[in-house]
């Protein structure tokens, strides 16, 4: 390994790497498509690494505060918290929930090292950027090049993408709220997914309208089917009622599903639940993962299926979603115990001994993060 890695690091000097092109992998989407990963060879990882080491360095000088994704001390529920609060804070009427169309494959290769090159005066590391974008993916062991797109699994992309939205979309979005608007506007990013809400309905079109011309000029398009202007906020349901039109409509961000609710005092509040094309597809997924483990001892399943639950309370145990967390636990109980019966035609599981199992092996549905306010007031 030693002797590889000064390999590695003389040909890094010498201009003598090459990359190499990446695997192409496919995985399941929750809406029935798929989506493209790259697996880059080993050496191409450790390079990468670097890189992204270095450039993160720099570009945290430079990013602004409303972008959240893969960036150091950041996490999604970060972006989740500023979200809320922004919409429970400022005077929001209305959102805007925006889709890139296949951002990581629309990617414009001369535009970004355009970007790169305004910053980094260093034309060795430009190269190397411009090597993993050439390189090209293996398609059944063809190797296909391509003028557009950054492959998505390798440890470059995501800087790639924040470095691109920033030129792109950060920077025009924080001048055009301070220039163009005339009311309050929230903007909140993590990587190709953002939410936009205002305060005036014209201030949102208008930016909708800008924005759709601006992301032609770079290569990009927002969805057009994913894409929607909506009624939202704290005077949205009243609003709606006085014109005899349903409850406001809701968004989805980062796995959970927003809602204009109300406290127990009947303030406005921003709840949040599990989105449910995600606690479906999980489900399918683990369906598929106890048939293959259906002959494992009952704690070799017990001790997989508390990691699950363990994972999905983690990531979803906000203020307001516990009961939504608590009815996928029970999921996962009553799927254990149909592939526990499949294991036999004679042997039925009764609910009482169920209960042992799952009290047993599967976590409580708990609340593990803060409410929004609290958190995002010791960061901020």
């Amino acid at each position: 390994m030693e002797a590889n890695l000064h390999d590695l690091a003389g040909r890094l000097k010498r201009g003598a790497y090459r990359a190499k092109p990446v695997r192409r992998a496919y995985i399941p989407k929750t809406d029935g498509r798929t989506r493209p990963l790259g697996v880059p060879t080993l050496e191409d990882k450790l390079v990468q690494r670097a890189v992204v080491e270095v450039l993160t360095a720099i570009y945290e000088e430079d990013f602004v505060g409303f972008s959240y994704g893969f960036r150091p001390g950041r996490s999604p529920h970060d972006a989740l918290d500023a979200l809320a609060v922004g919409l429970w804070r400022e005077p929001v009427h209305w959102v805007l929930d925006a889709d890139i169309r296949d951002f990581f494959e629309t990617l414009d290769h001369g535009w970004l090292i355009r970007f790169m090159e305004r910053r980094i005066a260093d034309r060795r590391m430009v190269r190397l950027i411009q090597k993993w974008l050439r390189a090209g993916v293996l398609e059944e062991g063809t190797r296909v090049c391509r003028e557009r797109g950054t492959v998505q699994g390798g440890n470059i992309s995501p800087l790639l993408a924040n470095l691109y939205l920033h030129e792109v979309f950060d920077c025009w979005a924080h001048a055009w709220r301070q220039a163009h608007t005339q009311g309050h506007v929230v903007v909140v990013r993590y990587a190709d997914d953002f939410i936009v809400g205002f305060e005036h309905q014209a201030d949102a079109e208008r930016f909708l309208t800008e924005l759709r011309t601006r992301f032609a000029t770079y290569g990009l398009e927002l969805h057009p089917d994913k894409t929607r202007l909506i009624e939202f906020g704290r005077d949205a349901a009243e609003h709606r009622r006085r014109r005899g039109e349903r409850k406001p409509e809701t968004f989805n961000f980062l796995g959970f599903t927003h809602y204009c609710g109300k406290t127990r005092q009947g303030w406005f509040t921003v709840v949040r639940h599990t989105m449910r094309q995600r606690w479906q597809a999980k489900l399918q997924a683990l369906k598929a993962e106890l048939q293959r483990r259906m002959h494992q001892s009952i704690p070799e399943q017990g001790t997989y299926l508390r990691s699950v639950i363990l994972g999905h309370v983690r990531y979803y145990g906000v203020p307001m979603n516990t009961r939504a967390v608590s009815a996928f636990r029970l999921a996962v109980g009553r799927l254990w115990r149909w592939m526990l019966e499949r294991r036999s035609q004679r042997t039925r599981v009764s609910w009482a001994r169920m209960t042992q199992h799952l009290a047993r092996w599967l976590p409580l549905a708990r609340v593990c993060h803060p409410y929004p306010l609290a958190r995002l007031g010791v960061v901020t």
